[in-house]
Formats: structure tokens, C-alpha cells, sequence
């Protein structure tokens, strides 16, 4: 029997080593990490986790919203590795499904963690929403000030390309094709082949 962990976090700046050591102490002799929302469908290093479990293994998280948020898709994994002969366990929770109370435990916790989920949402919208009311937009102010638009205008006009003007400008090309698309225009900016 093999003890295999899966750690999650969120972003490439969050740091996995508290989820690895809790692994490791609960006998974890292999570690799968993904750097990605819980909410996220793409999970590259669960589906590699999962593929890699056998008969008589045992999935171990640190918490149980490392391995999703929602009821169903937490169920529907569970239910799959059961199917195949896998125990799942949780080092925080406690949640071990080898017994009956294990499974009611995990499924009042995977209840919890949607229902979190859930609430964080709702507050993070309420929160824009009020914000909006008073006049302020959410998310990180454009790079792209007046001026660097005005610059990127006149260089597109003299046929420079949109990395050209990216790199002159010190932006992403990204930011660069953001403001030079017209507001409400689905159109985007007549662009070479070899802007790309």
C-alpha cells in the first residue's frame, strides 16, 4: 500500500511546503502539486495523480478543498477511487474513508467546502458591485496611460508592428492591442502577418 499526496495551490506565488510536509508526515511518498483555482477543470498534476494511484493505494490532501470545491466533482473523484480499490484521506479534517463515519465526515466537509466557495464568490461580487456604485473599477490600473496610447497610435501609423510597438513602449502586446482597439468595437487592429 502507497500513501500518494496532492497538494494544490492557487497561484504561482502561493507556496506549496505546508501542504508537502503535511503529506510527507502522513507517509506521502510521492507528492502531486498543481498551481491552479480549485474551480479550474485543468488539473494536470491531479489527472497524473490519479492515473499514477493503484488498488490498495491511498490519496492523501492536506485539506479537502485542495482537491476540489464542489460536492459533485469531490464526490464523483471519491466515488472513482473507491471504485478501484483507493482510500482517500484527509490530514486536516481527519477524514479517512476506509470507515462508514469517514464517509458521512467527507461528505459534510465537501458540503462545507462548495458552500465556502460559494460565499466567497458572492462576497467578492457584492464587493465589486459596491465598488462600481461609487464610481471605481475593479482590477489593477492599465500600464497603458494617455500617453503611451497616443505613442502606440502614431507608431501603428507609421506601420510599426505590435510587438515592435510593445517592446518601444516596455508593455505586453496584449496591452498594446487593448488600447488600440476602439471601446465597444469588435473589431480589432488591422495587423501584418508579421506582427505576430
Amino acid at each position: 500500500m502507497t500513501v500518494v499526496g496532492y497538494a494544490r495551490v492557487s497561484t504561482l506565488e502561493q507556496d506549496p511546503a505546508l501542504q508537502h510536509d503535511a503529506l510527507t508526515a502522513a507517509g506521502a511518498a510521492k507528492v502531486f502539486t498543481d498551481f491552479a483555482s480549485g474551480g479550474t477543470a485543468q488539473r494536470p498534476q491531479l489527472t497524473a495523480c490519479l492515473d499514477y494511484l493503484r488498488a490498495g493505494d491511498t490519496l492523501a490532501v492536506w485539506r479537502i478543498d485542495r482537491l476540489g470545491r464542489s460536492v459533485e466533482d469531490l464526490t464523483r473523484i471519491v466515488n472513482d477511487l473507491a471504485d478501484r480499490g483507493i482510500q482517500f484521506r484527509s490530514t486536516t479534517e481527519a477524514i479517512d474513508t476506509t470507515t462508514v463515519g469517514g464517509e458521512l465526515v467527507f461528505h459534510v466537509f465537501a458540503a462545507v467546502a462548495q458552500m465556502e466557495r460559494r460565499l466567497i464568490r458572492e462576497r467578492t461580487m457584492a464587493g465589486l458591485a459596491a465598488a462600481r456604485a461609487r464610481g471605481r473599477k475593479g482590477g489593477r490600473p492599465s500600464v497603458m496611460t494617455d500617453q503611451r496610447r497616443a505613442a502606440a497610435a502614431a507608431m501603428r501609423a507609421q506601420g510599426l508592428t505590435l510587438n515592435e510597438i510593445a517592446a518601444s513602449l516596455g508593455v505586453g502586446r496584449s496591452s498594446v492591442v487593448r488600447a488600440l482597439v476602439k471601446p465597444h468595437s469588435s473589431e480589432r487592429p488591422a495587423a501584418p502577418s508579421s506582427s505576430r
